[in-house]
């Protein structure tokens, strides 16, 4: 049966117990189970945990119930099919007995009552009278006293009724279930459905309070920082410090690269970075600055901005993404040049690269150099067999020298190539946060492109942190920037989101 993965308990109406053929809930909480603290705790402590609690609900606009799919090898996985299995077998017991014993089954048709009235909407008056009339408990159980229920036609009522609660997702699976004729096995299948569309109103309901719930959340949130504001000034005192260096960064050049000779000079600079270079001194541009330098955050560095405390666990894994992209981009730009335009426009090729690439990133954390020379080795080889079954010409000894040495040399932080895919992926976060994502992705840097897919997912998640971050700290932020920008500089009065 599945599970569900909530924040909050619900019942799911896979799980059975066989001894009382009562279905019990058995989905996690999520309760912290930590013991109280020997002290209270301080104030950024406090910032961290509310913000924390708010985000989830609130801010999080992908927040929603997913099926929890247990491993089968897993002893949790093996004691719940176990039980389940059990509880299945005893109610086809039951109903192949002489005459049968439907106890259990009318626990079944009571839960499967219940769920189908949980799943309508308040004006759904004639529906909700129907379902209560077919599956009325008292009439039941007296039909089951005379021998005489029928499992099979209160099923078929059942999935009629199904057919009309469930998404349009749910449809096939509902329509399956129309085919089993084993009563036993239609019932499992049918509390198998019936979970996922508790998760499909539950969602539903979430995203409809959503606008409601972030409103809430940001007011609260920054009433909450407010307080602690109040009662220490400083609290403020490392964020300030973080847009003083935005602001000094966007006056000073960005280094260059002194190598231009190699793979990196195919990939032309863009439109977009024109466009942007230089920075306005402007509270978006500086604030802007801001986010794409806590992707360069220095670990050990504690003077972390007290407004993004919550966010900072989010903000390494995007870096880690992000520094993994650098070198998948890297390796396929040096790659292109020596693969030719025809054998570099097949997708299926260049997805070998990638599959390539991707299998040594964990390696790649620990030893750059290992994982560099296991990736150059395969991706020559790769190279070497594609041109071959196309009938092209080979790679001549010396360029295959080159190419191995080119991708090795990635393993360095100072490579060229590297250090121009890493500023150019930099350039798109900063093009998604001033105008989208999706505008960003129509004039995408040189050497990009190949990971289109892979740059959209990353600058999705790194606009929601961002957007929901100002949401709530924007005011704090306008007054920070008030005493960072000469007032004929500064083009906006508020900073609410970019």
């Amino acid at each position: 049966m599945p599970d569900v993965e909530e924040k909050v308990p619900l019942k799911d109406p896979g799980d059975a117990e066989c001894r009382s053929c009562k279905l019990e809930a058995s989905a996690p909480t999520g309760e912290n189970e930590s013991g109280p603290e020997d002290h209270p705790p301080c104030p950024i402590d406090t910032v961290d945990n509310v913000s924390k609690l708010n985000n989830n609900t609130g801010m999080n606009r992908d927040f929603h119930m997913e099926e929890k799919v247990l491993p089968p090898s897993s002893l949790e996985g093996k004691v719940k099919e176990t039980m389940h299995n059990a509880f299945w077998d005893h109610l086809k017991e039951q109903l192949s007995a002489t005459p049968p014993d439907f106890s259990c089954a009318l626990e079944l048709l009571k839960e499967i009552k219940e769920i189908l009235l949980s799943l309508l909407l308040p004006r759904q008056n004639r529906l909700r009278s129907d379902i209560e009339e077919a599956l009325d408990t008292e009439l039941l159980k007296q039909k089951a006293e005379h021998g005489a229920l029928d499992v099979p036609h209160l099923s078929k009522h059942i999935l009629d009724t199904m057919t009309l609660l469930c998404a349009p997702v749910r449809d096939e699976a509902v329509q399956k279930l129309e085919n089993i004729t084993d009563p036993v096995w239609l019932l499992r299948g049918i509390f198998q459905v019936l979970g996922l569309m508790k998760m499909d109103m539950v969602n539903y309901t979430i995203q409809s309070l959503q606008p409601h719930l972030q409103e809430h959340s940001i007011q609260h949130e920054r009433a909450t920082f407010q307080e602690l504001l109040n009662k220490q000034p400083s609290l403020l005192s490392h964020t300030t410090k973080w847009l003083t260096q935005a602001a000094a960064d966007l006056t000073t050049p960005l280094p260059t690269c002194p190598d231009t000779s190699d793979s990196a000079s195919v990939a032309s600079s863009s439109p977009s970075e024109a466009a942007i270079s230089p920075e306005p001194l402007s509270p978006t541009m500086v604030l802007s600055q801001g986010f794409l330098n806590l992707l360069l955050w220095d670990p050990e560095d504690e003077d972390f901005p007290e407004t993004l405390l919550m966010d900072r666990t989010q903000l390494q894994e995007l870096e880690s993404q992000l520094s993994q992209l650098t070198i998948l981009a890297s390796v396929l730009l040096v790659a292109s040049s020596f693969s030719g335009s025809v054998l570099f426009g097949s997708p299926q090729f260049v997805d070998k690269l990638k599959h390539i690439t991707k299998d040594v990133m964990e390696e790649f954390k620990s030893r750059p150099e290992e994982a560099m020379q296991t990736v150059s080795e395969q991706v020559s080889q790769e190279i070497h067999q594609s041109l071959k079954n196309m009938g092209l010409a080979a790679l001549s000894s010396e360029n295959t020298v080159s190419l191995i040495g080119q991708l090795q040399n990635i393993a360095k932080k100072e490579n060229c190539v590297r250090s121009v895919i890493d500023q150019r992926i930099h350039l798109f976060l900063k093009c998604c946060l001033v105008l989208g994502v999706q505008r960003s992705l129509l004039d995408l840097p040189g050497g990009l492109t190949v990971i289109e897919a892979e740059l959209a997912e990353l600058g999705q998640k790194f606009v929601s942190l961002t957007h929901r971050n100002q949401k709530v700290f924007g005011p704090y932020y306008t007054e920070i920037l008030k005493t960072l920008i000469p007032p004929a500089q500064a083009l906006e009065t508020e900073v609410e989101s970019l």
